[in-house]
């Protein structure tokens, strides 16, 4: 009986020793399998790759004419209103001309006062000469006289000038047109006085030809290095945001604009609106084409931006490639860092002409023998030109057909792996 029970106690201790490197060793494999990742990849192709610069502009008429006074005075009619179409020399508006025609009829009377003295000096100094002659004057006398009517004779210029400036002034109460064009902006409103003192009051803006506008484009210091005359530009306006228009930078001035430690250069870029659909003052949304390269091999972003995973970097070997930088990021596409993959994308970036070298990933072709899973990566380096910001043209170092990793999938069976693993400590894990 006791030889009965000591034979099942032997084989219950060795049904447990079983169950136990059993479960040890599904634990053991489980572990060291969890962190084996399966890859997202795309095939290299070619393709157009287009590098621009973004900015924010705000569209102006070419030529943009401001309508002042000169003098004082009120309104007394307006002949253009708002989007009048005007012609040179035609009147626009007319001042209250009373005051400067009062101004005129004294001047007239100054001068006819300055004539009338200069006739009388020029009798006594005619007198004087024949008397000086006879010796029946004084030779001061004489000189008197000829100063009085030098005198006189310049009071009359002075008349006369001041005659012409009343003249001119009156003409000035009637306002011109200087150029043909269009009333984009009235300033003023019958009745209204205007001052003229230190700078000439505004009364209209005209536009010369809206057909004609240009975008005044605020780019960046880190962009403006790679903008030139004659690049092309499409933009859009919040007005028309289904239509893109078409452009071509005409200039790059070399002041700069700072706002909150933030350089920028204006960019002037000329604009057809033949339909007079854009309307001065829009803002427009401005992509200036810095480069363009056509039918190149071009990968996508997110495969410059990927890094190896923990595990899977120990199980390739390649521990001391590209394991430290700001640009570390685990696990996949989206990760952070690595940029516009070195060319400079959506705004600028790196000068055209510079290459930049990286390392991905690349998986073997696809057989079909292995999972995707149990394929092990292969690091490569490569050289990047241009980027649009989605995609990165690659000068040197992929072909097309090689599958370059973007990502990784990730999958929630290794952690319930854990979490359910009865040596695992009621599936708390220490991290």
């Amino acid at each position: 009986m006791a030889n009965g029970n000591s034979g099942g106690w032997k084989w219950l201790v060795i049904l447990i020793l079983v169950l136990a490197a059993a479960g040890g060793g599904w634990w053991y494999y489980s572990r060291n399998h969890e962190s084996a990742p399966e890859y997202q990849s795309v095939v290299v192709a070619r393709g157009d790759v287009l590098q621009s610069v973004t900015a924010t502009g705000t569209l102006n008429p070419v030529t943009n004419i401001t309508v002042g006074s000169q003098i004082s005075g009120i309104i007394q009619n307006l002949y253009a209103d708002w989007n009048s179409r005007v012609k040179a020399n035609q009147v626009v508006a007319q001042l209250d001309p009373g005051t400067y025609k009062a101004s005129v009829a004294q001047a007239e009377g100054d001068l006819a006062n300055a004539k009338a003295t200069l006739e009388l000096n020029q009798i006594e100094a005619k007198r004087a000469d024949e008397l000086f002659k006879n010796k029946l004057i004084a030779e001061s006398e004489h000189d008197t006289s000829i100063a009085n009517l030098h005198q006189a004779q310049a009071m009359v210029q002075i008349k006369e000038a001041s005659l012409s400036n009343a003249n001119v002034n009156l003409s000035r109460c009637t306002i011109y047109s200087p150029v043909d064009g269009i009333v984009i902006s009235r300033n003023v409103d019958v009745g209204q006085t205007v001052a003229a003192s230190l700078s000439a009051p505004t009364l209209f803006i005209i536009a010369n030809d809206l057909s004609k506008m240009q975008i005044d484009a605020n780019v960046a210091e880190a962009d403006v290095g790679g903008i030139e005359e004659g690049q092309g530009v499409t933009f859009t306006v919040d007005a028309f945001p289904y239509r893109t228009f078409q452009g071509r930078v005409k200039q790059v001035r070399n002041s700069p604009t700072t706002v909150q430690n933030v350089v920028t250069y204006d960019t002037v870029i000329g604009v057809n609106n033949a339909d007079l659909k854009l309307k001065p003052g829009m803002t427009a949304n401005v992509s200036i084409t810095i480069a363009e390269h056509t039918n190149t091999i071009k990968i996508p972003n997110s495969a410059l931006r990927f890094r190896m995973p923990e595990a899977a970097t120990n199980s390739v070997g390649t521990n001391s490639m590209s394991r430290s930088g700001p640009d570390m990021a685990r696990g996949g596409g989206m990760g952070s860092g690595g940029g516009m993959g070195g060319g400079g994308g959506m705004g600028g970036g790196r000068p055209r002409g510079e290459r930049s070298t990286r390392t991905i990933y690349i998986l073997p072709p696809d057989d079909g023998t292995k999972p995707n899973e149990q394929v092990k990566p292969k690091p490569v380096q490569i050289k990047v030109g241009i980027s649009d910001g989605i995609t990165t043209e690659v000068l040197e170092g992929l072909a097309e057909g090689d599958r370059v990793i973007t990502g990784t999938v990730s999958t929630s069976a290794a952690a319930n792996t854990q979490s359910s693993n009865p040596f695992g400590g009621g599936g708390f894990q220490r991290r």
